[in-house]
């Protein structure tokens, strides 16, 4: 068959989905409603639906009082029962993959539980919406004349008591069906490899032959790779090597500090950046706009979401309320209910409403990830964009970095404790740190009045980090590549100091 007729047919496929999505849109409390009643009936049955008697649930009320929220550490011992070939215990359907998630800390391993049914209609649904999203908003795509490149987890499948874990994107590349194979590149042996260092070689070798028309990834890390390319080939810009190359789909971590080294790499105002929102629990959210900097959430993947207040967050009077209740413009902590069987899960992910008709979202950092040691309430969303604006008024370019408190002392104040890792250095660190200060006070008013003449926190303390610092940090730590991420923002200095004891 012809290149550009498999092209037209795979279009016309993808966009026939747009009809379902439009219900949705159209309906998303009844979507919901729904999704919640069906999760309910399907594990009515099991340990965790007797217990609860989902079979009198009625409505969404009843729901919220009787299944408490609960964080991973309240469910392991639930998976660990699971893992070891133990079924029905939070859902009927057989769950023998789990992906292996750690975020960005040195805790104990997350196991979270993948069942078919996440994989199909979730997982696997939400690619194909993210085609279709994209093909209805760019008709003269040629997406399926070439391939996608994707740069997946690192790690390789490990078998632990008839069940299997791994990186998500790695279970993901393993049972994915034949066709989506047949469009990407590398082949599914090279994605799967554990050895990063190795295995980006492998992936330039076999993705400089194909066409490649479409990257799939983390930003930080497919910036990597693209670096490396250049490198190999002796090119300016990534066009002189894949000509027809025309959108990179990324997620994991936020694309703003990353931003002007993309349009670096693609000078061409035509290119598309298409954002997407998952995680080893779930895929929630897809751009559905060009240029757009806000996430359709997509309520019909088999996930009920509910979500906290920040402002009550963690205290005696936190309230979930169903995604009809919420409001723009409030930040909110995800609380999610899964066709994986997670219950009332608190995900420790924060987003920002920016729309309710539809419903679109901002992700805005983490819950655990956030500096509040003076009352600042400094988010990841903050310091994202202040490093966006002085990056553009500097011409500053950032690889990596991460902030912690210097807590007060005697009669010194307290300030926060910067270290970044340039791609391009500013001309006068002492000029870009003024500008930081000044940012986050213009984004952050609880930030602005703890800085209020020198009141409760003094000017941030920058330093600079050597080449391949957190690159190195990373390494030591045997967490290069696919998922790992650096952590932010702190509210301890144990990230920090491993980071200036490295880079002295």
């Amino acid at each position: 068959m012809p290149i550009p007729l498999v092209n037209s047919i795979a279009s016309w496929l993808l966009k026939k989905r747009y009809h379902q999505i439009e219900l949705f849109l159209k309906y998303p409390a009844e979507v919901q409603e729904e999704v919640l009643h069906q999760l309910l009936d399907i594990a009515k049955d099991t340990e965790i639906g007797r217990t609860y008697d989902f079979d009198s649930i009625t409505n969404y009320k009843t729901f919220a009082e009787r299944i408490p929220i609960r964080s991973y550490e309240e469910i392991d011992p639930m998976i660990e029962r699971t893992r070891r070939g133990e079924q029905n215990v939070f859902w009927p359907t057989t769950i023998k993959w789990f992906a292996k998630s750690s975020g960005t800390t040195n805790a104990k391993s997350k196991f979270i539980p993948v069942s078919s049914e996440a994989l199909e209609d979730c997982h696997y649904k939400s690619g194909k919406d993210l085609l279709c999203l994209y093909l209805n908003n760019n008709e003269n795509s040629q997406l399926f004349t070439g391939k996608s490149l994707r740069l997946g987890g690192s790690k390789e499948l490990y078998e632990d008591n008839g069940t299997f874990f791994g990186d998500l994107s790695a279970i993901l590349i393993d049972n994915m069906p034949f066709w989506a194979e047949l469009s990407s590149t590398p082949s599914n042996k090279v994605s799967l490899m554990s050895e990063w260092e190795i295995k980006m070689q492998a992936i330039i070798k076999e993705s400089m032959q194909e066409n490649v028309t479409s990257l799939a990834g983390v930003p930080s890390w497919m910036l990597v790779l693209l670096n490396n390319v250049l490198q190999e080939t002796g090119k300016d810009h990534i066009f002189e090597v894949w000509e027809n190359i025309e959108v990179y789909f990324h997620g994991g971590v936020s694309f703003n500090p990353y931003k002007q080294q993309y349009k670096n790499l693609f000078p061409n105002k035509s290119f598309n950046y298409y954002e997407i929102y998952n995680a080893s629990e779930g895929f929630f959210a897809i751009q559905d706009r060009n240029n757009a900097d806000d996430l359709l959430l997509m309520l019909d993947y088999g996930i009920f979401y509910e979500f906290i207040p920040m402002n009550t967050y963690g205290t005696p009077h936190q309230k979930a309320i169903p995604l009809w209740e919420v409001e723009v413009h409030k930040n909110y902590a995800i609380i999610i209910t899964t066709n994986a069987g997670l219950w009332r899960y608190k995900i420790g992910d924060t987003v920002r409403f920016t729309s309710t008709s539809p419903y679109r979202v901002k992700v805005t950092g983490r819950t655990k990830h956030h500096i509040n040691a003076f009352g600042e309430e400094l988010i990841i969303e903050n310091t994202e964009e202040a490093l966006k604006n002085i990056c553009k008024k500097t011409g500053a370019e950032i690889k990596d970095y991460t902030v912690a408190p210097i807590f007060m002392a005697g009669k010194e104040k307290g300030a926060h404790e910067w270290i970044i890792e340039f791609r391009k250095e500013p001309d006068e660190i002492n000029y870009f740190t003024e500008f930081l200060d000044n940012a986050l006070k213009s984004l952050n008013s609880d930030y602005e009045a703890k800085r209020y003449n020198n009141m409760t926190l003094k000017m941030p303390k920058v330093h600079v980090a050597r080449e391949n610092l957190f690159y190195d940090w990373l390494k030591s730590k045997d967490k290069l590549g696919g998922q790992h991420k650096i952590p932010r923002l702190s509210n301890e200095r144990d990230y920090l100091e491993e980071l200036l004891k490295m880079n002295a």
